[in-house]
């Protein structure tokens, strides 16, 4: 059932960085006001500059800023904001903000609360799978309260395992267990973690599987129609985090691809879903088997890949959505139409373990050129904060097959310039360089386990 038509006027935009940006210039394509909200570390921010109007929200940490539901809707409120877009990572897989914006009859520019509750949270999102008869991971029927418990489960799903947030997302509070014995401390780590990155400590029990690929499909829906995007391979990892996509995954064949975007429909049925949002799944290449891992119920820092393949924008479809719209074309008329490849640069530096690298950006130089797409917060002078996550620019490269993308990547990888903080520039170009990925030959671990193994 599709929501009243409710057009939209002012947005508060509820995050920072990149998608803040991306956010606003959305808007602005479509006449609706901008309204930034920022931390006291973002208040000389490319986000504050570009909108129609800001208002501060609090102090740096997260914690008391843009993790701070309360402060938002009271913000929203202060700017008369009839909508609220939370971006990715913060509060963009919170229901209970969700509840909080429509009890407030402000738009949450996301899914329905109830349509997070089940798929935000990962345990209920793999019950729903598995009631849709999408095949899952073995893993925790549910949340495990603490070490001991998870240890029982881990022993049923036999070493090594994955310790996983039930909220959130983006590789924060995960770690892979190989024993008995190092759990307790891993899973001390990862409740930390989760605790800190979504306001949620709970943990679940997956088995870990090694070797496989990470393929992700891009879905849209508008209360009515249920369509698909076509997928996203993001093998390339570090501790978790995504640093490379591309669309279409070099791992699939027409059949397979069918298969899993099939199953990723399904679970949209099943829980009555709109809005924007990815289904993740983890693939045997050798066999085509694949397995549902998770839902995320917001939009993707790798939808510009998808963006790119398919003319679809992303972002503006999810406020299109949120104001009653319907999608204005079908799954028929969707085609994929070349490769693309998005580089997640941030200020890190690859020589010693990615240690982050906040700081003043004392020289910038952008690529540009055919088929290349920059998504960025930064400018010259723009002093990167060290409160939050280090991706300080997406690289997008099109080219109208595989080889011709990487080849534009490379060229725009040797064009980018970034002075004064260390970057993973360099560790993209070494990437890109080599020839198993060029083959296409990768899995999630490939990263640690092999191209960081070569000195």
């Amino acid at each position: 059932m599709t929501t009243a038509r409710r057009p939209l006027r002012r947005i508060l935009v509820a995050n920072r960085g990149e998608i803040a940006v991306r956010i606003i210039r959305a808007s602005r394509e479509l006449g609706i006001e901008a309204i930034q909200a920022y931390s006291e570390a973002d208040r000389d921010s490319l986000a504050v500059h570009l909108a129609d109007g800001s208002i501060c929200i609090g102090p740096p940490p997260s914690s008391q800023s843009y993790l701070k539901g309360d402060l938002m809707i009271d913000a929203a409120r202060a700017a008369k904001a009839d909508a609220i877009h939370p971006g990715y990572g913060f509060l963009s897989e919170n229901s209970a903000f969700a509840q909080a914006c429509e009890d407030a009859n402000i738009a949450f520019i996301g899914p329905p609360a109830r349509a997070i509750a089940l798929m935000g949270d990962k345990t209920t999102a793999r019950r729903m799978a598995a009631k849709a008869g999408v095949p899952i991971t073995p893993g925790s029927l549910g949340t495990v309260s603490d070490a001991k418990t998870a240890r029982e489960a881990a022993a049923l799903i036999g070493y090594p395992v994955l310790l996983k947030a039930t909220a959130g997302g983006g590789g924060r509070g995960m770690r892979v267990v190989r024993n008995g014995e190092e759990l307790p401390a891993r899973f001390a780590d990862a409740a930390r973690e989760a605790q800190g990155a979504f306001g949620d400590g709970g943990l679940y029990v997956e088995k870990f599987l090694a070797r496989v690929r990470h393929v992700e499909i891009q879905v849209l829906c508008d209360g009515r129609t249920i369509l698909h995007l076509g997928e996203r391979d993001c093998s390339v990892q570090r501790r978790n985090q995504k640093l490379v996509e591309e669309s279409p995954s070099p791992a699939l064949d027409d059949a397979v691809r069918a298969r899993m975007c099939d199953a990723a429909v399904r679970v949209c049925r099943e829980v009555d879903y709109r809005s924007a949002g990815t289904m993740e799944f983890i693939l045997d290449p050798a066999s085509g088997a694949f397995y549902f891992m998770e839902m995320n119920t917001r939009v993707q820092v790798e939808h510009p890949v998808t963006e790119a393949v398919t003319g679809v924008d992303i972002v503006k479809a999810q406020i299109r959505v949120a104001q009653g719209e319907l999608l204005p074309f079908t799954q028929d008329s969707v085609r994929l139409n070349g490769h693309a490849i998005e580089c997640r640069i941030n200020a890190e530096d690859p020589a010693r373990d990615f240690t982050p690298s906040p700081g003043q950006v004392r020289g910038l130089r952008l690529p540009g050129g055919p088929g290349i797409r920059i998504d960025s917060h930064l400018f010259e002078g723009y002093r990167i904060p060290p409160y939050y996550d280090s991706l300080i620019a997406k690289l997008i490269a099109w080219g109208r097959d595989r080889d011709e993308a990487i080849a534009r990547m490379r060229r725009a990888l040797s064009e980018m310039r970034i002075e004064g903080v260390h970057t993973t520039l360099p560790f993209h170009t070494r990437l890109l360089d080599d020839a198993r990925f060029r083959a296409g030959d990768i899995h999630t671990r490939f990263v640690e386990d092999e191209l960081m193994e070569v000195a």
